[in-house]
């Protein structure tokens, strides 16, 4: 009986994988400024990073990585929206110690982490994720653990969240003749 019951949960919370749909949400940063996920991913790609805790170790690396290679995400018009499960002052102060250029969002009852289902076991933290989003809210690349704690593989991903160009059409070729 209870089976069919957590077959069903799993069935609801999964993973997002590449050329899944992301989640939308309506999310406040450190500051206050909202964003939309389904309006930002039509002005680029966007990269979604979650990790678990403000001042620790991998953390730290994480976002200093992502603060040092912010120029190279600009110029291929994505943006990125760090996410933890920590308080807003927590995650403002350490925004502020980084420096970092991006918005810090804090999610402190995990809706967003529960429904990218990167939520720990047992707690309210995320697990290290990075999704990164492009048009559409199509999942162009996941990492996780310690590959998302290097942000090249999410910024190589970027160049192919920008809108594409349409191809140009080509007139059909003539069918062969038939011979007789």
């Amino acid at each position: 009986m209870l089976a069919p019951v957590l077959l069903a949960g799993l069935l609801v919370a999964a993973i997002p994988n590449v050329g899944d749909t992301a989640p939308d949400f309506t999310v406040k940063d450190t500051d206050g400024k909202v964003y939309i996920l389904s309006e930002l991913v039509k002005q680029g790609p966007v990269i979604v990073a979650f990790f678990p805790k403000a001042f620790t170790g991998g953390c730290t690396k994480e976002l200093k990585a992502y603060t040092a290679r912010h120029a190279d995400i600009e110029k291929l018009q994505g943006r990125v929206l760090a996410f933890s499960t920590d308080d807003a002052e927590t995650l403002k102060r350490f925004k502020a110690e980084l420096k970092a250029p991006f918005p810090f969002i804090p999610d402190p009852d995990g809706k967003v982490v529960e429904a990218y289902d990167v939520k720990m076991p047992l707690v309210t933290v995320s697990k290290r994720y990075t999704f990164v989003v492009g048009e559409g809210r199509k999942v162009l690349k996941v990492d996780s653990g310690g590959d998302a704690i290097d942000p090249a593989g999410a910024i190589t991903s970027c160049s192919q969240g920008k809108p594409a160009t349409p191809p140009a059409t080509k007139e059909p070729s003539p069918a062969p003749e038939a011979k007789p």
